[in-house]
């Protein structure tokens, strides 16, 4: 899944500091169906960060378990998850147009009305879009692990990240990370288990067995392939 996610900054901070992004933006070529996902799906199904504070219930025409998706990549997982749980609704941002084109032709092809979409900085969503103590779980699959040491500050997760998704998840929300890293894996788990307010749901304290809501992608496939681990963390809101 498409790794590239927004700024650390949280609250005003966004707007007085220029800050460091954890995603690149690159060009990428669109193919027919992905063009037509974004010419005839954005209209049903995507949504703006200009419009500020949203009222989902109104979105949705429901009140529904919430899901908030942080870089959906080509959206096949985010598709998967939202045809296996119609009673739940799914919020997914990503800012590799193709990727948004793709998600979109999907869920016009299958039907879907449990999918709203988003094209830009996923945390300016966060903060900007999404009603605090309202969702019931954010999703980070296979962010960019920046690998290189100059570059650790562009990783997504980071205290100010722990503690915007903390803001926005419900008391009892879950955020559920997934790497390909173990390098990643590690800081992942350094940064939340000293953020205030969340629970680690491993039962060792460290890693949660790959939940089966979490569809296996190929890009995961491959990795297994080749002898690649991956690591799935949980951290439950605990006030």
């Amino acid at each position: 899944m498409i790794e590239e996610q927004g700024s650390p900054a949280v609250a005003g901070e966004a707007r007085h500091h220029r800050t460091i992004k954890s995603f690149v933006m690159r060009a990428g070529r669109m193919t027919e169906g992905q063009q037509r996902g974004l010419d005839q799906g954005w209209p049903k199904y995507g949504l703006d960060l200009a419009d500020g504070l949203q009222d989902f219930d109104a979105v949705f025409g429901r009140n529904a378990p919430r899901t908030f998706e942080i870089g959906f990549g080509m959206g096949h997982a985010t598709l998967e998850m939202a045809a296996a749980a119609p009673e739940q609704d799914f919020i997914g941002i990503e800012v590799h147009r193709p990727g948004v084109g793709a998600l979109l032709n999907g869920a016009m092809t299958q039907h879907l009305t449990n999918i709203r979409v988003y094209s830009c900085d996923a945390l300016e969503v966060l903060r900007d879009c999404v009603a605090d103590a309202s969702l019931d779980r954010v999703l980070l699959f296979f962010p960019d692990p920046w690998h290189k040491s100059r570059h650790h500050k562009r990783r997504i997760v980071q205290p100010a990240f722990a503690e915007l998704v903390r803001q926005k998840l419900k008391v009892g929300g879950v955020l559920h990370m997934a790497t390909d890293w173990e390098h990643y894996a590690e800081h992942m788990l350094e940064v939340m288990n000293v953020a205030p307010g969340f629970r680690n749901l491993a039962e060792d304290g460290r890693y949660v067995p790959r939940p089966d809501e979490r569809p296996v992608t190929k890009f995961e496939r491959r990795g297994e392939r080749l002898g690649h681990g991956v690591w799935d963390l949980k951290f439950q809101r605990i006030d």
